[in-house]
């Protein structure tokens, strides 16, 4: 073959040889940015309207944190979300254990979880509520004297609602008799009743067993009815909701500066005006 024909011959190699390394530059950046890798294993609630909730025959779960954790998942590179549900009984060791990567659970920030966890900018600020049937006539906080407030065991409300009590001079804080696990704690001038479930806490309030049930206002909608209102006046707490992982973890500092992003531009606004 002629010099010539053997000179044309290697320019259109080359050539053909860059086109195919910029076509597999673009389709790995493309394909790696459009679909991501690995799964992110995140805790979430089953049980709470409008945050995070399970239909059970599609096995799909609804709500602002499930929105929330779904649009972080994509924003740090993962190609899917695997949720997994978590009770305020177990989010802490199931996070702990590695169980999930990280909490998105109605789960408050508080200093005594930040000896344990990070926690990314809040996401949601709530305020910790009463809530009464209307046919017990109870009408200001003086009127649950001598009376029966119940919470749901691992969540926060039980210490803030004795801090509130005591802050106020409803009571002096001192426990007169409790039981072993703190489900029963009788106070001077009120008792406390702790329950398993947000459901049998409600169920509680109906039947009597309770005055009062305390809870984050957020859970308390799934709860409200034409029967029950919130006690006038009377605030427990606010809290902080903030997506959590394990302390020190690389995956901590991720999860900060991408939800702080959806913040800054809008995007956590938008989801809590599309599920309150």
């Amino acid at each position: 073959m002629a010099r010539k024909g053997r000179r044309a011959l290697a320019v259109l190699a080359a050539f053909a040889l860059a086109a195919a390394l910029a076509a597999v530059g673009l389709a790995g950046c493309s394909g790696g940015e459009a679909k991501g890798s690995g799964t992110l294993t995140v805790g979430v609630r089953s049980d709470i309207v409008n945050f995070g909730l399970l239909n059970e025959q599609t096995g799909k779960y609804y709500g602002l944190e499930i929105d929330i954790a779904e649009e972080m998942a994509e924003r740090m590179g993962y190609a899917d979300v695997e949720y997994v549900t978590v009770t305020p009984d177990d989010r802490k060791e199931m996070l702990l254990d590695g169980k999930v990567d990280a909490l998105v659970a109605c789960y408050s920030i508080a200093d005594s979880r930040l000896e344990n966890f990070d926690f990314s900018p809040a996401y949601y600020t709530d305020h910790v509520i009463a809530v009464v049937e209307n046919s017990a006539l109870i009408d200001s906080i003086d009127d649950m004297k001598g009376l029966t407030f119940g919470t749901m065991s691992g969540a926060n409300a039980a210490p803030l609602l004795s801090i509130k009590l005591a802050e106020i001079g409803f009571s002096s804080g001192v426990v007169e008799s409790a039981s072993e696990d703190n489900s029963d704690v009788l106070f001077d001038t009120w008792r406390l009743l702790q329950y398993p479930s947000y459901q049998e806490l409600s169920r509680a309030l109906e039947e009597g067993e309770v005055d009062a049930m305390v809870l984050d206002g957020a859970i308390a909608q799934t709860y409200l009815n034409d029967d029950r209102s919130c006690l006038e006046g009377f605030e427990v707490a606010e809290q902080s909701y903030g997506v959590a992982t394990q302390k020190g973890s690389e995956l901590s500092g991720r999860v900060a500066e991408t939800i702080q992003g959806m913040i800054d531009d809008g995007t956590i606004a938008a989801l809590v005006d599309k599920w309150n």
